[in-house]
């Protein structure tokens, strides 16, 4: 029964010190933010755009500068939801090392989880920086105001390429991230993976890294991943449905 097992998964949070949580696009899929691989998913929609391509042409940075605003308004509005705020309770009873999280959203920042604490590694649209002088300012500041009919904005301190700091494709992933990530993974004695399907590498390797170091494993996941049979725990379920019964059982 899933009672019996949400029981089990109390009493192993319980037991455990140092959590980690690994967080993908299934936790914020809850919160309305669409997804990027499933069936009418943003890849389905849209060609990504790659990295270089952003840096080499200006029709594809002006069309990747649409697509960001035509988002923006289902990131602004986005809020946390029960996913987010168990992490959040975890950081409040002492328990939660950091969470690692797939998703650029900004929807772990919301729940007003300590940024410290929160390691994104695909980057967060919540902000903009300039590719050449590194300058970082809160995306409502560029989106409010953006009119892409004028072109699009350039850093105000060095007329620079502005952009989302978020990873694109061919685009190097912050190493300090991946480090933290890392560290996070190696130290814990549970790691929590909440909506990811554990395909998208490197990112997926940390739970099996946190495995490899005597964490106990925990999956929460509509759909399978390659690591159910190597995990100590796991559901396949929407989250919402999971929490809603956990703090009953």
């Amino acid at each position: 029964m899933v009672s019996d097992k949400i029981r089990k998964f109390k009493s192993i949070v319980e037991k455990s010190k140092r959590i980690v949580g690994f967080t993908g696009a299934g936790i914020s899929t809850e919160s309305g933010i669409a997804d990027y691989r499933s069936k009418g998913g943003i890849w389905e929609r849209f060609q990504p755009i790659y990295f270089d391509e952003f840096l080499q042409d200006e029709e594809k940075r002006l069309l990747y500068w649409k697509r960001k605003q035509e988002m923006w308004d289902s990131v602004k509005l986005a809020k946390p939801n029960q996913g987010h705020m168990f992490f959040k309770n975890l950081y409040d009873e002492n328990k939660l090392l950091g969470v690692i999280t797939q998703n650029i959203d900004g929807l772990h920042e919301k729940s007003n989880l300590s940024s410290d604490f929160i390691v994104n590694l695909h980057g967060s649209t919540l902000e903009i920086i300039c590719l050449t002088c590194e300058l970082t300012v809160p995306s409502e500041e560029i989106f409010s105001n953006l009119n892409l009919k004028n072109g699009i904005p350039f850093c105000p301190k060095c007329n620079g390429l502005l952009k989302p700091n978020t990873i694109s494709f061919g685009q190097q992933m912050n190493p300090q991230s991946i480090e933290r990530a890392k560290e996070l993974s190696i130290s814990c004695d549970l790691m929590i993976v909440m909506g990811s399907t554990l395909i998208v590498h490197p990112a997926a390797s940390f739970p099996m890294l946190a495995k490899q170091h005597a964490a106990t494993l925990a999956i929460i996941n509509l759909s399978e991943t390659p690591l159910d049979n190597l995990a100590d725990f796991v559901l396949r379920t929407k989250i919402s449905e999971f929490l809603t019964l956990y703090p009953t059982v």
